[in-house]
Parts: structure tokens; C-alpha cells; sequence
């Protein structure tokens, strides 16, 4: 019996090899070539069915001027959270992406979902190839959804699901996931790199075409990226991921793409008993309930997408040996050396034979260099053992020659850290609000070491 003659496909670019090399020859990323049987010479027809098949009929070229720009219509799925993230609702042909580590949520948010949106007259199938019906009906009653009516197909054949959505034709469909999905048409198993690109294909095509909304749900790596190749997130129109700690009853939903809203948009939930409910207001999960201000906390302001989030920033300076240490939770660490740097030569702040440590409170990752005054101001109220006033905010971005920067949205960010009740800030000169914002007092520097004479006065 002939060998089946085996390939290896990058997880990265779908790019092949006749052999197993450390670098993918295509895009030069390591430790990417995964072995997979070769298929079968393509016959008259392609794996799209028709060699001239196409979404819509050819149409001749028009400059934009002349295009009708309509808007998409929505469908709001009745979790607030989730339609922040998705930019209003799922979009009638869209196609969504959602990964996150095993046991974050991600069915249990997609069943309360298509529940709802089956409660509100919509017509939807909840595809699972990981679970039995039995199991998603033990669930939606765990969920307190025990007369659910939404449509249940346990199915991993792409065939099959494609011709009960032809049937079907719903206006939303959930396929969980599509690591498990195969088609008859590759010979290669369920969730190698040609099965996972040509399913995802196959249903992206089948929702433009339909103007289905089709929903995947995909599984991670270790490293935390979505499994299977790179060129997956290109085919879809929003890619979602579940962030948060399975030991903390608290999730978040980050929007790395999105076609029709905001990118880096985030939904906070909350774990409950009766499924994952949002959080109205989440700066309240990532501040500390101190009933005085302790050394080393500050607040601030970071911006997630369009939202304004209060975050405490927490610091730690303590003796260390010939070595210290340097360690940020939430935040880049050589970012942390480079304010170190900055605040020993322009503020006369020396921590090179101390430990510092710095922590974002709750579990917030924050990438934004608005955070650099706050962690900055952290570190000296450590360092001198000295607590920041009650009620003190700070947020701006420091550059390598001392001067404090401005932040995108700097009016937006003092409006909210007013409303929860604070009343002092310092802020980049350039954020300065033109009129005064009650019962707040501003103070605008333009240099850090402006920003430690702030503070020691407020003392």
C-alpha cells in the first residue's frame, strides 16, 4: 500500500514545505511547521463548488462618489457589554471571531446570547461540535434558560452545517468552534491548519451570501493566540478575545478587529451562578477599597476603546541586594526601566539598589503611555512612605527628556474621574480643560519634576 505523501503548512501564512525546517520558508517565523497529509489533485470543480462561483453578481466599476454608502443593520443581541464590544449588535452578514483560554465563558456568553436574540424574534442555530445536545440543554437550565427555543445542531461534518443553513437560513448562527469543523473535500483531520482556513472559507462565504451572521468560536495556544493560521483573523470581520483570570469571577472581551465599530473596545462581566452579567460600572473593579489613602497607590485614567476606565496603580520600593529587581503586573516592563531612568536624571529620584515593583490593580492590562505620570507618582509616594491626598488622580504620557505629554481624550478622562468623586488631578499642561470642572482642581505641569513639586505641596 502506497505512503500518503505528507506536507508541512505553517501556522502562520498557511505557507508549505516538502520537509520539516525550523524557519517557515514563507514568512521566516520559527517553530511553525506542523505535518499534514497532501491532498488529492483538484478536479475540473474547485472547493468552492463553481470555478466562476462569487457572492455577487459582477458589477461594473464606479468611483466612490457614485457608491450609496447604506449602513448595516444590526441586531442587538440584549447584552449591553457584548454590543459595546461588537459596535452595536451583530451586523446582518458579519462574521465574528472569539477566543479565549478553556472555561473563560465563551459558550456560556454565546448560549445567554442567542437565547436572547431567539427571545427577541430572531431566527438562529447554535452549532456545537465540542458538546451533545444533552450538554447544551444542561447548560441553558444551569442558566436559568430551562424553555429555551433556540435551535441545537451537534454537528462537525462543514457539509452537513452549510446545507442546514441553507435551509435553515437564520439570522444568526453560532458554530462552536471551528477547530472541530472538517470537510469531505481535505483529507487532513479536524483543526489542522488546511481544514480550520478551509472551513472558516467555506462559512464566511456562505454569510456574505446569505446575509447570515455567523458567529466562531476559535480555540488559543498556549502562548494565548488564536489556534490555526494567521490568515483565520483576516477572513473575518471582528475578532474578539476573552481575557481574565479563571480564578477571579471577572472577564473581559477586547475587540482586536472590527469592520463595523471601535477596535480595542472592551465588555467587563461578572461570573455569576446564572451565566456572565455585565459590569455598568467597572472602574469599581479595579480600584482598592482603602478607607485611607496608603503610600504607593495612584489612581488614574486609561482609555479602553471609547471608554474612560479608572485604574489604580499600585507600587512597591524596597531595599534590594547588588542586583534589584524590577517587576510590572499589567504593564511593559521595559517601560518600567525606561521611567526608572528618567525619574533618577530629571526629578533626582534614585531607586537603582531598590526592588520595584508595579501593579495594575484587577487584572487590567494597560499597553497606553498615559499610564507613565501615574506609575511614576506610585514609585515616589512608595519610596518616601508618603500617601498621594484622597481623591488624587493623575494621568499623562513621559518622555525620555522629562516632559510630561498629552493623552487622547483628556477632557473625557477628568469628566468621569469627577463624576466617581475625585477631586485633584495632575495632568499634562496640554489636557488643560478651558473651563473649570466642579469641584475638581486641575493641575497642569509640563515637566515631571513640576509634577513632584505638585505633589509635595499637596502634602
Amino acid at each position: 500500500m502506497a505512503k500518503d505523501k505528507t506536507i508541512f503548512t505553517c501556522t502562520e501564512c498557511g505557507g508549505t514545505s516538502a520537509r520539516w525546517m525550523g524557519k517557515c520558508p514563507s514568512c521566516n517565523a520559527w517553530n511553525t511547521l506542523i505535518e499534514s497529509s497532501s491532498e488529492p489533485a483538484a478536479t475540473g470543480k474547485n472547493r468552492f463548488g463553481s470555478v466562476h462561483a462569487s457572492l455577487a453578481p459582477t458589477s461594473e466599476v464606479l468611483p466612490l462618489s457614485q457608491i450609496e454608502a447604506a449602513d448595516f443593520e444590526r441586531h442587538p443581541t440584549g447584552i449591553d457589554e457584548l454590543d459595546r464590544v461588537l459596535g452595536g449588535g451583530m451586523v446582518e452578514g458579519g462574521v465574528v471571531l472569539i477566543g479565549g483560554d478553556p472555561g473563560i465563558g465563551k459558550s456560556t456568553l454565546l448560549l445567554q446570547a442567542v437565547d436572547a436574540l431567539q427571545r427577541s424574534g430572531m431566527n438562529t442555530l447554535y452549532v456545537t461540535g465540542e458538546e451533545s445536545g444533552a450538554q447544551v440543554a444542561m447548560r441553558s437550565r444551569r442558566l436559568g434558560l430551562p424553555d429555551s427555543q433556540v435551535p441545537v445542531l451537534p454537528e462537525i461534518q462543514l457539509e452537513k452545517i452549510l446545507h442546514t443553513l441553507q435551509a435553515r437560513q437564520p439570522n444568526i448562527a453560532i458554530i462552536d468552534s471551528i477547530q472541530t469543523v472538517y470537510s469531505d473535500q481535505l483529507t487532513s483531520a479536524p483543526g489542522s491548519v488546511a481544514q480550520v482556513r478551509e472551513c472558516a472559507a467555506h462559512l464566511t462565504r456562505t454569510a456574505k451570501a446569505t446575509g447570515t451572521s455567523i458567529v466562531l468560536v476559535g480555540h488559543v495556544t498556549k502562548e494565548g493566540a488564536l489556534a490555526g493560521p494567521r490568515v483565520l483573523e483576516h477572513m473575518v470581520d471582528t475578532v474578539l478575545y476573552f481575557e481574565g483570570d479563571t480564578h477571579s469571577n471577572f472577564r473581559l472581551i477586547r475587540a482586536i478587529k472590527n469592520r463595523f465599530g471601535a477596535v480595542n473596545e472592551i465588555g467587563v462581566f461578572a461570573m455569576t451562578e446564572k451565566g456572565l452579567k455585565g459590569v455598568s460600572n467597572p472602574s469599581a473593579i479595579f480600584l482598592s477599597q482603602h478607607s485611607e489613602p496608603v503610600p504607593g497607590s495612584c489612581v488614574m485614567v486609561t482609555l479602553e476603546g471609547t471608554r474612560p476606565l479608572l485604574v489604580e496603580i499600585q507600587a512597591l520600593v524596597d531595599s534590594g541586594g547588588p542586583s534589584p529587581r524590577r517587576l510590572s503586573v499589567g504593564l511593559d516592563r521595559d517601560r518600567l526601566a525606561m521611567l526608572l531612568a528618567v525619574l533618577h536624571r530629571h526629578a533626582g529620584v534614585a531607586c537603582m539598589d531598590q526592588d520595584v515593583f508595579v501593579n495594575a490593580v484587577g487584572g487590567v492590562r494597560i499597553s497606553e503611555p498615559a499610564a507613565d505620570l501615574a506609575v511614576m507618582l506610585a514609585i515616589t509616594s512608595s519610596l518616601r512612605g508618603k500617601a498621594l491626598p484622597k481623591g488624587f488622580i493623575a494621568f499623562g504620557e513621559v518622555g525620555l527628556a522629562g516632559e510630561v505629554r498629552p493623552a487622547p481624550r483628556g477632557q473625557d478622562r477628568l469628566k468621569e474621574a469627577a463624576k466617581l468623586g475625585y477631586t485633584t488631578a495632575i495632568i499634562p499642561k496640554a489636557n488643560a480643560p478651558k473651563t473649570a470642572i466642579p469641584g475638581m482642581q486641575v493641575h497642569a505641569v509640563e515637566r515631571i519634576e513640576e509634577a513632584m513639586g505638585v505633589v509635595r505641596e499637596l502634602d
